[in-house]
């Protein structure tokens, strides 16, 4: 998903902007006003359900990562990872897949 896509001039939260627009991931609104992002096979080691968010190279860390601070107006692209040999560079830690998000102005 990029920047330029006309579909996105309405969105008026993340999960409007990423609903059905990522093949494969599933995303709901959280009651603090993120999202609640679900991919693939519903098990990892870790036991949770959450795919990683990694926002400009960062890792976001923690059980229940909602990027509420995230406006959709910032996102620059959002890609999804869901095959091991795309997040084997993330071990464990991408084992319920990978969202990497880029954002405006950080080139």
């Amino acid at each position: 998903m990029k920047a330029t896509e006309a579909a996105r001039d309405h969105s008026t939260t993340l999960a409007q902007l990423l609903q059905g627009r990522l093949s494969g991931v599933t995303v709901y609104p959280a009651p603090d006003g993120g999202i609640i992002v679900r991919m693939g096979a519903p098990t990892s080691f870790y036991g949770n359900q959450s795919p990683l968010f990694v926002v400009d190279g960062i890792p976001i860390e923690g059980s229940r990562v909602t990027l509420s601070w995230l406006s959709p107006h910032d996102v620059e692209t959002v890609q999804a990872l869901k095959d091991p040999s795309q997040t084997a560079i993330y071990g464990v830690r991408g084992a319920n897949g990978v969202i990497l998000i880029k954002t405006k102005g950080s080139h």
